[in-house]
């Protein structure tokens, strides 16, 4: 029992810690709108991570079947969404810095609940992240005979982690959001979402 959670939280930090788009996102969040919106983002990816745990540990091999062929549509969405959120970035950076108002004001119609939603419909079709549950899959990480104890174990292992490392990230960019000068902020928001279609870009190659 014991076991299965630990294997689910490490499976959650390996597809959590290294630096992508998502964690650029919830930085790039939690720098421009504060610890709250980037607290939105980060369960909202760390949600995406539960669903794919939870189906890793129960429909398995059959989701891996499922998404073999959808690959390379799910590639373009996720490329495009990515360019077109970079390139609304920075209009709304560049907007910003032309009105002389702060880069880090929450812009129009941006809810918490949006943020939410979008990071974790962003995650979903995120390739990294269907990549790295399907091997999970085909590798059994949950074991070879689990019991229902033991899948519901290993995801909550794996969303406990992945959100832990969300938050910290949203709070990361929420204190530099409240100690770093509107200049820097405007750079660092123009650099992030350049990053983020480069990203995008890549995700295609």
């Amino acid at each position: 029992m014991t076991n299965s959670f630990i294997n689910g939280a490490i499976a959650g930090y390996a597809i959590a810690i290294p630096v992508g788009v998502i964690a650029i996102l919830i930085l790039e969040t939690g720098l421009r709108y504060g610890f709250w919106h980037g607290f939105a983002a980060g369960s909202g990816a760390a949600t995406a991570d539960l669903i794919y745990a939870t189906l890793a540990a129960t429909v398995g091999v059959l989701l891996a079947q499922f998404l073999e062929p959808i690959a390379l549509l799910l590639k373009i969405v996720s490329a495009a969404f990515l360019i077109a959120l970079g390139l609304r970035g920075l209009y709304k950076t560049w907007r910003a810095r032309q009105t002389q108002n702060d880069a880090n004001t929450k812009p129009l119609n941006a809810t918490i609940w949006k943020t939410y939603l979008a990071l974790l419909g962003l995650t979903i079709l995120n390739p990294a992240t269907i990549a790295y549950f399907a091997a999970l899959i085909l590798g059994g990480t949950v074991g070879t005979t689990p019991t229902t104890q033991d899948k519901i174990l290993f995801v909550m292992g794996a969303f406990l982690a992945s959100w832990s490392w969300q938050s910290l990230l949203a709070a990361i960019g929420a204190l530099a959001h409240k100690h770093l000068p509107p200049s820097f902020k405007f750079w660092t928001s123009l650099v992030g979402n350049v990053i983020i279609m480069g990203l995008g870009i890549r995700i295609l190659f």
